[in-house]
């Protein structure tokens, strides 16, 4: 039978476990609300703004912005990683690893220049670890991005686009689509696409004529390259709230197991109890007949 005293003592440190990870599941729920609400407020713009952008294109025939049409030929691609600074959150960091491994790979194969982002020091640390160097890593990013943040990253990937260093740009997040059901997911960011031809549009919509003031190219020139940061600025969002729900749900499992354990030791250490306290009468009667005699 193990020691009382072990028992106990084993005891008292899973309580103190059970408390620190029912407070990190709190902490985990709240910024989960706080990043719900941004990324509610975020979907609702970023499907507006894709809406205008599909308009314009669709009505502008002989509009062209150089981030709606595909090159010819992909020469320079780059994938960027979105993951966590911090563990403890289930297997948040690593569907997102097992999902861009396959994509840089299949890329590398076809594409000369393939170079590799990632933001969050899991992700960086997790890449490295399987021997993909990255070229720029981003650690500013929590619970909360901030949009000015994401514009500047956002910027760099559209210079480099016009420029024609870049070709194509590939995003690997985990889409929120519900508190049970997050998604590690692939999305190509650059070159936006010719958006019309995903446009579902109503009858009205697909009859609507459109004038342009001052013209339909300074319009587009806004429109698109602000549509693209949305849509890099909705993964960062999505990514965050996957985050805290993955933590929430890992540390709200992590406090059940503790409680568990804690029941299972309660009763090993009451029978170790019971054994050392009837192994101790035993010898105080032992004693006393010893003395009788």
């Amino acid at each position: 039978m193990a020691n009382a005293r072990a028992l106990d003592k084993r005891r008292k440190s899973i309580k103190n476990i059970r408390k620190i990870t029912r407070t990190m599941e709190l902490i985990a729920t709240a910024r989960y609300k706080k990043a719900m609400d941004r990324a509610s407020a975020a979907t609702a713009y970023t499907d507006q703004i894709t809406k205008i952008v599909r308009r314009l294109a669709a009505a502008g025939l002989e509009v062209s912005h150089p981030l709606l049409e595909p090159r010819d030929e992909i020469k320079n691609a780059r994938v960027l990683v979105l993951s966590s600074n911090r563990g403890l959150c289930g297997g948040y960091n690593a569907s997102i690893l097992r999902t861009a491994m396959p994509l840089i790979r299949k890329l590398r194969e076809d594409v000369p220049n393939v170079a590799v982002d990632a933001s969050g020091k899991r992700g960086v640390n997790g890449l490295k670890f399987r021997g993909m160097e990255t070229d720029q890593q981003f650690y500013q990013f929590e619970d909360q991005p901030p949009y000015d943040d994401v514009e500047t990253i956002a910027n760099g990937y559209l210079n480099d686009y016009i420029t024609g260093k870049l070709d194509r740009l590939d995003v690997v997040y985990t889409k929120f689509n519900s508190t049970s059901s997050q998604v590690a997911t692939v999305e190509q960011l650059l070159p936006l696409g010719s958006l019309s031809d995903d446009e579902e549009a109503t009858g009205d919509e697909s009859v609507a004529e459109y004038e342009f003031l001052p013209s339909a190219e300074s319009i587009l020139e806004e429109v698109v390259p602000t549509s693209f940061k949305v849509k890099l600025f909705k993964c960062f969002l999505d990514s965050a709230v996957s985050e805290q729900v993955a933590r929430m749900v890992a540390m709200k499992g992590a406090t059940e197991n503790a409680g568990e354990m804690i029941k299972q030791l309660s009763m090993t250490y009451n029978r170790a109890r019971q054994s050392q306290i009837t192994g101790e009468i035993m010898e105080i009667i032992g004693g006393v007949e010893a003395l009788e005699n």
